[in-house]
């Protein structure tokens, strides 16, 4: 298990917990399934919590099911025995006990993993899911569990040295995330090119293809560190928050999450994940 430096996390909830989440997920266009067990006796913290998801309407009966990108490490991973973990990961197994349900994941490309909760297909979509207008117009979405940057990855050497910089630069992207919109609304659609994940983006950059790739700081640090010759800038590109995204017509299953989430962040649980994944700088 990798663990990377970490600044801020759970800022919506005024807790000393540091992480940097990233903004979305990019992977095989394949989907993968793989459901994780959760304990069916609910703790006396979690007992409302439960005892309210009793009438949750969910996908399957019994299960939540969660839709996601396992690409960006260290929110979303696969593990090399094919098991898919991280602090997203562990956050759902663990709302999804005080529901008491069974915990599905669903591995897809990240816009698909938006649409899933829209058409009904997915419970939740967690993925490093940044709140947006456009977003919130076609999802709901929990109370915000963490706060993250979009940071910038060059070459060492690069006369790159902040956001205002790569105007006349090639900028690489993930597909559909943040990142993406950002850069195009800024520099325009012809300076930036769309990957459809943030590892392509960073193989590009490496082979001289972009001049720039703009994405999540936890997993630029992660591809980083696999990449010598690559740094990030230390002036970051944007801040946002990240939320857990639900269909706009289950307004129960929000409020039961919100529950959940409250409970996680006020009895330690949730920092107590990300410890475990993101070290303190």
């Amino acid at each position: 298990m990798k663990k990377i430096s970490r600044r801020s996390f759970l800022a919506a909830a005024g807790l000393s917990v540091a992480a940097l989440a990233l903004t979305a997920c990019g992977g095989s266009s394949s989907s993968v399934a793989s459901s994780v067990a959760s304990s069916a006796a609910a703790s006396s913290e979690a007992a409302s919590t439960s005892a309210a998801a009793g009438e949750l309407a969910t996908v399957e009966a019994g299960k939540l099911t969660m839709a996601t990108n396992a690409t960006f490490p260290p929110y979303e991973m696969t593990t090399d025995a094919g098991d898919i973990e991280g602090i997203d990961v562990e956050t759902a197994q663990a709302i999804a006990e005080k529901l008491g349900l069974e915990l599905q994941i669903d591995d897809m490309d990240f816009d698909a993993a938006l649409l899933s909760v829209q058409q009904g297909k997915a419970d939740i979509a967690m993925a490093g899911i940044t709140v947006t207008d456009e977003r919130k117009a076609v999802m709901a979405f929990s109370d915000s569990y963490a706060t993250g940057i979009q940071s910038i990855i060059v070459p060492e050497g690069s006369d790159i040295a902040s956001p205002d910089d790569l105007a006349g630069k090639k900028i690489g992207t993930q597909r559909g995330t943040t990142g993406y919109i950002y850069c195009t609304d800024d520099f325009g659609e012809d300076s930036v090119v769309a990957y459809d994940n943030g590892l392509t983006a960073v193989q590009a950059l490496n082979n001289g293809q972009v001049d720039a790739v703009v994405i999540d700081n936890a997993p630029a640090k992660e591809y980083v560190a696999a990449n010598p010759g690559l740094k990030v800038l230390e002036t970051s590109y944007a801040e946002e928050d990240y939320a857990i995204g639900m269909n706009k017509d289950n307004t129960a299953l929000v409020e039961a999450v919100n529950a959940a989430l409250e409970e996680l962040k006020a009895d330690g649980t949730l920092q107590s994940i990300v410890d475990k994944y993101i070290t303190a700088e």
